[in-house]
Order: C-alpha cells, then sequence, then structure tokens
C-alpha cells in the first residue's frame, strides 16, 4: 500500500483515528483479502443489488421507516423473550423441576449460546447476505419460541431456549449490517441504531408485563405462544420489505474459505466450556474444586489463548480474521469493548436481582412485580432515542461517562433500601436509571464499532459487539447468583437461609458488587475514550 493510499484512507477514517498512537491499528488494510472480495472474485454474479428497495441519494432505501421497524420488531421480540423469562422463573422452576441453583439456566444459557456464536453468524451474514441470515433466525426463533411454551421438563425448556439463543445471533449482527449497508453515516443512520436499541428495553419491559400478567393467570406458557405469532408476523413484514443487499446468491467457495472456521472454533468452544464451569459453581459453590470444573477453566483458558495465536498468525498472513488483534491495540475500541462487557452485565444483573427482591422478599405477586418494572422500558427507550438525536453535538465519552453515573446510582440506592419501604421511595427510581447506560451505550459503541470495520465486512462488527454484550450478560447473571449464594450460605444461619431476611443478605452484597462494577466501567470510559470525540456525523460535516 503506498503512501498516498494511506493518507486516503486516513481522511476518510473517523475522527478518532488519527491519533498518532492509534493509526496503525484503526486503519482497514485494503490488501488484506475479506469475505466479500472473496466471494465477488470467486463468483462475480454474486454481487448483485436488489432493485426494490435501493438507498436514493439520501443515503437511505426508499422506505427506510419500514426497514427501521423491522429490524427493531426482531430486537424486541429478543428483549420481550428476556423480560418473559426473567419475570417467570419462579414459575418455570417450580413447573419443569428446575432445581436449586438452577433457575437462572434459562436465562444465562440462552444467552451463552447467543455470544457463542455471533461471530460466526456475523461472519457468515458478510458471506451469504445479511438479509438471509437474518430472516432464517427470524424463522428459526419462531419455531423455538412455540417450542419452549411446549416444553414438559426443564431438559427439554433449556435445549430450546439455547436454540432460540442460534436463532437470535443470526438476527442481531445481520440486523446492524442491514442498517450499516443502507444508511449512509449521519443522524438518520444515528436514529436506525437508536430504534434498533430502543426496542430492547421496550421488548423487555412487555415481556416483564406480559409474563406476569400469563404467570397469574393462564399460565406463562402463553407468553411464549404469543412472541411466535409476532414473531411471524414480523418475519412476513421482513420478507417483504428488507432490501436484498449486495450478496443475493450464495458461492460455498467463499463462504468456506472466506470465513476464519478455526478461529471461530476456538473461540465458540473457549465460551461454551466456561460457560458451562460458570453454571456449574453456580449451582454449587463447593463444586469448584472437583477435578472436571477445574478442567473446564483449563481447557477454557488454553483455547482462548489459541484463539489470540491463531487471530495473530492469520492477520500477518493476509487472512480473514474474526477480530484481528490489532484492534485491540486501540485504546476507544478496547475501553468500548470493555465498557459494553461490564454495563450489560451490570444492567442484566441488577434486574434479575431486583425481580427476586420484588417477589421473594417484599413477597409481591407476580403480576405487581411485572408493574414495578413498566418504568424502565420507558427510560430506555427515552435514552436510546436521545442519544441517537444528539450523538452528532456532544462528545461520545461524555454521553457514556454521563449515564453510567446516573445508573450507578440503581445498585447504590438497592443496597441500602429497607423492604419495607414503599415502592415510591426507593424501589421506582431504581427501575427508572437502571437502563440508562445501557440503552445509550447500544447506540453509541455499535457506531463506534461499526467505523473500524470495513463496509463490506458490517456484519462481523455487529457479532463483535453483540458477542461482548451477550457474554457480559451471561457473565453477570452468572456472577450475581454466585455472590448472593456464597454470601447468605456463609453468613446466614441455616434454619433462616431462604427467609427473606436471608436472602437480603445475598442481595446486599450482590448490589454493592454492582456499584463496584459500575465505577470500574465509570473509570475505563474516562481514560480510554478521552480521544474519541464525537461521532455519527454525516460524512459532509
Amino acid at each position: 500500500m503506498t503512501f498516498t493510499e494511506r493518507d486516503r484512507l486516513l481522511e476518510s477514517a473517523p475522527p478518532w483515528v488519527n491519533s498518532d498512537d492509534q493509526t496503525t491499528a484503526m486503519v482497514p488494510n485494503p490488501d488484506a483479502p475479506n469475505v466479500a472480495t472473496i466471494v465477488q472474485q470467486d463468483c462475480p454474479e454474486t454481487a448483485e443489488t436488489d432493485t426494490r428497495n435501493i438507498p436514493d441519494e439520501d443515503g437511505k432505501p426508499k422506505h427506510a421507516a419500514l426497514v427501521i421497524f423491522c429490524i427493531s420488531c426482531i430486537t424486541f421480540i429478543s428483549s420481550y423473550l428476556g423480560g418473559l423469562v426473567t419475570i417467570s422463573v419462579p414459575q418455570m422452576a417450580r413447573d419443569l423441576n428446575l432445581g436449586p441453583g438452577m433457575e437462572l439456566w434459562p436465562v444465562s444459557m440462552y444467552a451463552l449460546a447467543t455470544g457463542c456464536t455471533l461471530l460466526i453468524f456475523g461472519a457468515m451474514s458478510d458471506a451469504v447476505g445479511s438479509r438471509k441470515i437474518f430472516l432464517l433466525g427470524c424463522f428459526f426463533q419462531s419455531i423455538f419460541c412455540m417450542a419452549c411454551g411446549l416444553a414438559v421438563d426443564g431438559t427439554q425448556f433449556i435445549t430450546f431456549r439455547v436454540i432460540s439463543g442460534l436463532a437470535t445471533a443470526m438476527c442481531l449482527p445481520s440486523a446492524m449490517s442491514i442498517i450499516s449497508e443502507n444508511f449512509s453515516p449521519g443522524k438518520l443512520r444515528n436514529l436506525a441504531f437508536s430504534f434498533m436499541g430502543g426496542g430492547q428495553p421496550i421488548g423487555f419491559g412487555l415481556g416483564i408485563l406480559v409474563g406476569g400478567l400469563c404467570a397469574d393467570t393462564i399460565g406463562w406458557r402463553w407468553g411464549f405462544f404469543t412472541a411466535a405469532i409476532a414473531n411471524t408476523v414480523a418475519s412476513t413484514l421482513s420478507c417483504w420489505q428488507l432490501p436484498q443487499g449486495k450478496v443475493t446468491r450464495v458461492n460455498w467457495h467463499g463462504l468456506v474459505y472466506g470465513i476464519d472456521w478455526i478461529g471461530a472454533v476456538f473461540i465458540s468452544v473457549a465460551l461454551a466450556v466456561l460457560a458451562w464451569a460458570l453454571a456449574v459453581i453456580t449451582a454449587n459453590v463447593h463444586d469448584a474444586s472437583k477435578p472436571s470444573t477445574i478442567a473446564c477453566f483449563t481447557i477454557s483458558g488454553v483455547l482462548i489463548i489459541c484463539f489470540v495465536l491463531w487471530q495473530d498468525y492469520q492477520e500477518r498472513h493476509d487472512k480473514p480474521t474474526l477480530i484481528r488483534n490489532s484492534l485491540w491495540k486501540n485504546l476507544s475500541f478496547t475501553a468500548v469493548c470493555i465498557n459494553v462487557f461490564i454495563i450489560w452485565g451490570a444492567f442484566n444483573g441488577l434486574e434479575q436481582i431486583l425481580n427476586f427482591f420484588f417477589q421473594d422478599v417484599q413477597g409481591l405477586f407476580v403480576i405487581e412485580t411485572s408493574l414495578h418494572f413498566i418504568p424502565t422500558p420507558i427510560t430506555g427507550l427515552l435514552s436510546a432515542l436521545a442519544t441517537g438525536m444528539v450523538l452528532h453535538y456532544f462528545r461520545a465519552d461524555a454521553i457514556i461517562n454521563v449515564t453510567t453515573i446516573i445508573s450507578a446510582i440503581s445498585p447504590l440506592l438497592m443496597a441500602i433500601i429497607n423492604p419495607s419501604w414503599s415502592y415510591w421511595r426507593c424501589a421506582f427510581i431504581v427501575a427508572c436509571l437502571n437502563p440508562i447506560a445501557a440503552d445509550a451505550l447500544f447506540t453509541v459503541s455499535n457506531i463506534l464499532i461499526a467505523d473500524l470495520f470495513p463496509p463490506e465486512t458490517q456484519g462481523l462488527a455487529g457479532g463483535v459487539f453483540n458477542t461482548v454484550s451477550q457474554v457480559g450478560k451471561s457473565f453477570g447473571l452468572t456472577f450475581v447468583e454466585l455472590i448472593s449464594n456464597v454470601v447468605s450460605d456463609a453468613k446466614v444461619d441455616p434454619r433462616h437461609r431462604y427467609e427473606p431476611e436471608g436472602l437480603m443478605v445475598g442481595y446486599r452484597a450482590t448490589f454493592w458488587f454492582l456499584l463496584a462494577v459500575n465505577v470500574i466501567s465509570l473509570i475505563v470510559g474516562a481514560i480510554g475514550l478521552r480521544r474519541v470525540g464525537k461521532v455519527g456525523k454525516a460524512n459532509s460535516q
């Protein structure tokens, strides 16, 4: 690559790329092969484009509002299922005979199944076409939503939830790719990411509300049936409205040789084995010393090291990679990934323990608990939309740091709460503030990460963001369950272990832990994102 070519790349790169110590890591290598170029070189006729809904002169699809609506519907339904399971865990555990320590498996195993395969499906969406992978994921999600509602025991239910997680992994990175491919940088693209992010708090909140209503009336299974119906409708609309994109025919040679399958196997197996080990010690902390658990941690660590070394080899030889190791040299990229991991883990962990607090400590019915969560989707949506509208006016690091401080108030209040206090005195404020950082970070980090990847690998960019967030969510759920169990076991008389006072001892420790990780996230953002500046501006700005 000549110096002239490099200068041209630097001029067109995002503003934070031009830092003296970060240039090499951030500028894409035009000489290195990627999925899209391999596919097009091997089979030029695959580069057909959709003439039904191609972007217009303003850099957006002709039916931009419907495209945004379709993508937001799918993220909405994915989060709806999360809220449904969160609120219905006690009823599901009783009906499906899930033992102590396994109550959160339907949530954590779903998150890990998603997190372990997002990079694979992100790369596949670049090779096969984001629209195809998105619609395939919608199809499987509809089927296994229905299957979850029909499950007769815990094993079946967890298995169906795992497969649903794989379907979600198909949808999330391909949805981000569809936005990046069809919307030019600017306010509309920011809003598209905001609506995609806003679908999550609304879905989660409605899932909690519907889950509470169903659990106390017709049964929690109907929550999954309604999700299957809604998902089928959204999938049908997506088939009609989503643009085809650049790749309309599958080229098997490009699919086989244009994706780093070895790296994908390394990282997917490593995360899966690690998740299993964490789930085992969550159920019983004394199992941490068992040879099988130690072996799982060891295997996972070795595979992660192998993945890093393999990515280095692939990058040095200009071969396809999942995540170039040189990206981690960029402080902004590393900081935003750490923040996504921490904030999404803390947000989901607090939501789950707050649910247990309402039901197991305060003794509320499921429907009452679901009503207590109503402020969460409202403030989450407002946070996402406000971020999308002002992102190109304010520094991204300031937005992230301010929203993190606001959300950190939630675990602090829960750590000092008196269970006898009324909902409006403390828990209402917690429900309002908890989602603000997570939903603001969704919009900012998606745009930051998308700008670091070439246009033809936006599916992989979506895979990176969603892998970090989903694995963070799973780790957050695991650690809050582990901490609450360990602290209560150690400090509470066994005779009172499962009484409200005994449970609250462990829950308080969990809330202090969540406050600490929010503070860590704030420090990481203040140091690592200080050079980011404004993002999401139109090319002409």
